[in-house]
């Protein structure tokens, strides 16, 4: 017979988010009275997917999610967690440790990528994961990897928003995998070489779908961008961060083109992006004697990272080590909690698993 009790060794106890913050889960609620021995087996049936009963349902949990998503190889993988715990090493009250994969599998990309504020955010990290992080995943890993991609290029498609990222993102892919295709034997590729064959072919195939994107111009008796007054549309310009957003929208109308050209616009563009020590050392000074600032960028880019600016990152709390969204939270048990969080990366969020 199994022991159910609250061993020192196990993985603690169910938690679950109420309105009045966290809870612990019970599954034996001491308020019942004497009707407080419910049916584990009953209660496992009416909830198959949220309720774990400790030791006695995790291995026929853990099976019925592998079956489920190696029968169902279009669905997302079957976790959609708000936090995880990164463990990095055994201890005696965890053994293993979270690798980028599980990561990766277990916390819901598929829904962050409908948020607005998430969107940038989650494609820069596929970007990252193609460009060197591809190999590592396990096999369920990446079809839940081309299955979020796949999600993001249909909503692209769908909404015509983003689509010079999600190029980027599909030409560095498509690069990788024409360059295991290629060596293959050299390096270690988890399943057969003719699903890479077809997962290059499906890229080939979202990229001529994305080049043939025709964005279709919306005639409505609203107020457009143009109908704004000049000093409106000059601070839109300043409110972004990414320079080749001010060109595109320069190319919108003669106005528009008149203000990204501003000299100052550049120059607070540089400015958020690089130290004034990096100016000095490639100072670029045109015919008129000025600086050029639009060329000191692109050239400063070229010798130094650019400042990422995401709406909303996942977060990691040094106190509990938990990987989290800030709008979701944690059981955290510090007692300060907002001193413990910390911004993290897409860079940083790989690096939490190089070990």
């Amino acid at each position: 017979m199994p022991f159910l009790g609250q061993d020192w060794r196990s993985p603690g106890w169910s938690w679950i988010k109420t309105e009045d913050g966290w809870k612990r889960f019970e599954f034996f609620d001491p308020d019942l009275g004497e009707n407080n021995e419910l049916d584990l087996e009953e209660l496992h049936d009416e909830n198959k997917e949220n309720l774990f009963v400790e030791d006695v349902c995790e291995v026929a949990a853990k099976k019925r999610k592998k079956d489920f998503f190696n029968n169902n190889t279009k669905s997302q993988f079957f976790f959609q967690e708000k936090w995880i715990y990164v463990q990095k090493e055994s201890t005696r009250e965890r053994h293993g440790y979270c690798t980028l994969g599980e990561a990766f599998n277990r916390l819901d990309f598929s829904s962050a990528i409908q948020d607005v504020r998430r969107f940038n955010y989650v494609v820069k990290l596929l970007q990252l994961i193609a460009k060197s992080q591809l190999t590592s995943l396990s096999g369920a890993a990446q079809k839940n990897y081309f299955n979020v991609l796949e999600k993001i290029v249909r909503k692209v498609l769908e909404d015509q928003q983003n689509p010079r990222l999600i190029k980027d993102l599909l030409r560095d892919l498509s690069s990788t995998l024409c360059i295991l295709i290629r060596e293959v034997g050299k390096c270690v590729l988890v399943g057969n070489i003719n699903i890479w064959i077809s997962r290059l072919e499906t890229i080939l195939s979202w990229q001529q779908q994305l080049d043939n994107l025709q964005i279709t111009k919306q005639i409505t008796g609203d107020v457009t961008l143009s109908d704004l007054p000049l000093h409106m549309q000059n601070r839109i310009l300043y409110k972004f961060s990414n320079a080749w957003d001010i060109i595109n929208l320069g190319q919108a109308t003669p106005t528009l083109h008149m203000l990204s050209e501003d000299r100052q616009l550049w120059k607070k563009l540089c400015q958020f992006h690089f130290a004034e020590k990096q100016f000095c050392r490639h100072l670029i000074v045109s015919e008129k004697g000025h600086v050029d600032w639009k060329l000191m960028y692109f050239t400063l880019q070229k010798y130094y990272p650019k400042k990422e600016v995401y709406g909303d990152t996942l977060h990691f709390c040094k106190h509990c080590g938990i990987l989290f969204w800030k709008d979701s939270g944690h059981p955290c048990t510090a007692n300060d909690p907002d001193s413990c969080f910390t911004s993290v990366s897409p860079q940083n969020f790989i690096d939490l698993f190089k070990f």
